[in-house]
């Protein structure tokens, strides 16, 4: 608050998931000092979407969104967990209902796993006040992508679609963390296949918080996985994920000052987001030890070197004049390119410029979807 006021802010734009979910745009707009304040971020009502994994299910449910089906379970009917996780077709994904920055999501193969992953998330805690209620529910499998929009309480417009790789290791194996690179455009997304997304999910999304009284102006991003030829809901944020920010805002030619101030304003029905034709990829390099235990304080070198490409600082600090590593997300390089592997190419060359120890990257971004390309 003291913030805002001295430093005369217009406009506040919420990047964490934490503070919207905690309700920190009811806090700005019902403040007498910062009411002139434009906010882009929900109200803690529609911040639920990404807070609670059991009202994002049962919203979907409400509105036919088409999402996997599921059940939700407490400490209070545990027991009956233990039964319908024993009976539950294989492989089985359970999450835990709050925020737990990214981790609270897992996938057993057999019900063994699933019963002791169940025990340690209600009976002992695992993810903490997240994990008092825990969704369980059926395994999708198919192609995953990401979709944002940005809306203004009653309009959206779309943004370009993405895709990012999770799992730290090369063929998407080992634990998941917050990223290690995305893509945009996604090849096997067509036009037709986005009008599916914009007539299943994102307009009956829209409709849905208006239906039950909440005024949403800010981004949704839909965590998608197109099963057959069909989209489904794996998840719903409210903000822009990480990394793929770093390729899809790259990609909007259009004023993002001015489609921020539309949403803000209720004006969005008047803009047109234009699309930069070309691919973006990025790769984040990350430190040792990431994503449980990465170590700090490297000291880093080349980032100037770099001239082809854009490198978003992450986990990064200055110490005695010199840029060393502060996190296991260190560095995200993002390059455009006539089509996703020139992209990558070039952000893969800007990569090896860059030198600290114990750095590491995947090689493989893009990987499962190069057979998508059409060559000219």
């Amino acid at each position: 608050k003291k913030a805002c006021i001295e430093k005369k802010i217009d406009l506040v734009l919420v990047g964490p998931e934490e503070p919207l979910v905690k309700g920190v745009t009811d806090f700005i707009i019902s403040s007498p000092a910062l009411k002139n304040i434009d906010v882009i971020g929900p109200g803690k009502n529609g911040a639920q979407l990404e807070g609670s994994k059991a009202f994002a299910k049962a919203f979907m449910m409400r509105h036919q969104i088409p999402t996997a089906t599921y059940k939700e379970f407490t400490l209070e009917n545990y027991k009956e967990g233990v039964k319908y996780i024993i009976q539950h077709k294989l492989p089985v994904v359970m999450k835990a209902d709050g925020l737990a920055a990214g981790k609270g999501v897992v996938i057993c193969a057999n019900h063994l796993e699933a019963i002791a992953e169940f025990e340690l998330m209600i009976q002992r805690a695992k993810f903490g006040e997240a994990g008092k209620k825990v969704v369980v529910e059926q395994f999708l499998s198919g192609k995953e992508l990401s979709v944002f929009v940005l809306m203004d309480g009653k309009n959206y417009v779309l943004l370009p679609e993405a895709k990012d790789y999770k799992r730290v290791g090369e063929g998407d194996t080992g634990p998941n963390t917050g990223g290690m690179g995305a893509v945009s455009p996604v090849p096997f997304v067509t036009p037709e296949f986005l009008d599916k997304i914009d007539a299943q999910i994102i307009i009956p999304t829209m409709k849905g918080l208006r239906a039950e009284g909440i005024v949403y102006k800010g981004f949704i991003f839909f965590g998608l996985i197109k099963v057959g030829n069909e989209p489904f809901v794996i998840e719903y944020n409210c903000r822009m994920g990480d990394p793929e920010s770093e390729v899809v805002i790259p990609r909007i030619k259009s004023d993002f000052l001015d489609l921020l101030v539309g949403a803000a304003v209720g004006t969005l029905s008047e803009q047109h987001v234009e699309v930069d034709p070309r691919s973006a990829a990025t790769v984040m390099l990350v430190a040792k030890g990431y994503p449980d235990n990465p170590e700090k304080g490297k000291e880093m070198k080349g980032m100037e070197t770099i001239k082809n490409s854009i490198a978003f600082h992450a986990g990064t600090k200055f110490h005695k004049d010199k840029v060393v590593t502060n996190g296991g997300r260190v560095l995200a390089i993002t390059s455009y390119g006539s089509d996703m592997e020139d992209a990558l190419d070039r952000s893969y060359k800007s990569a090896e410029l860059v030198q600290y120890s114990g750095k590491f990257f995947r090689k493989d971004i893009g990987f499962d979807l190069k057979k998508f390309l059409v060559k000219a």
